[in-house]
């Protein structure tokens, strides 16, 4: 059976697998190759057992989507801390499927689920950053209503050969949970 649900420490390890199977596919040649080669699905767990168990604030929280009670994807939501940001805005973290089970459904059901627990704890908008280059997941997000506002930032992603950072360019997009 498919659903979305809270993630529990059991998830941990799927969750982490997804990690990096998501962003092996998804991130390949937007960032350096030996980054992502270097991804271990073990620290990944560690850290998502600490987010589970401490997260960052009340705010946020991590969902799962599952079938047969396997994890196939996750999404993260919290507060935003981007600081042009009010206390209604939350912003959207993470949203993964693993790449063996997209067109499947979880996506959406992981966005449907990210803005029903958004909603519920009073926020009437969302953000989220996305690589600039990562039209697939942009064409997603704009598909489910999120537009971007013109905000953009860069972030280091590796050094190159001669010191210099590499960078990614992200935008940020937004939708309003208020009507809906």
């Amino acid at each position: 059976m498919s659903g979305v649900r809270l993630a529990r420490t059991p998830d941990v390890d799927g969750i982490a697998g997804v990690t990096v199977r998501s962003w092996r596919h998804r991130l390949a040649g937007l960032v350096p190759e030996p980054m992502l080669a270097s991804m271990d699905e073990a620290d990944l767990a560690m850290t998502w057992a600490s987010a589970i168990l401490n997260p960052p604030t009340p705010g946020h929280r991590l969902l799962v989507a599952v079938d047969e009670d396997e994890v196939r994807g996750y999404t993260a939501v919290g507060p935003s801390t981007d600081p042009d940001a009010d206390a209604a805005t939350v912003e959207l973290l993470a949203l993964e499927v693993d790449p063996a089970h997209e067109r499947s459904g979880h996506g959406s059901r992981l966005m449907a689920a990210a803005v029903d627990v958004a909603r519920s704890a009073g926020a009437t908008s969302a953000s989220t950053w996305c690589a600039l280059d990562d039209t697939a997941r942009r064409a997603f997000l704009q598909s489910a209503g999120w537009g971007p506002d013109s905000a953009f930032r860069d972030v280091a992603v590796g050094t190159a050969a001669d010191g210099s950072d590499i960078l990614v360019r992200e935008v940020r997009l937004v939708t309003d949970l208020t009507d809906g």
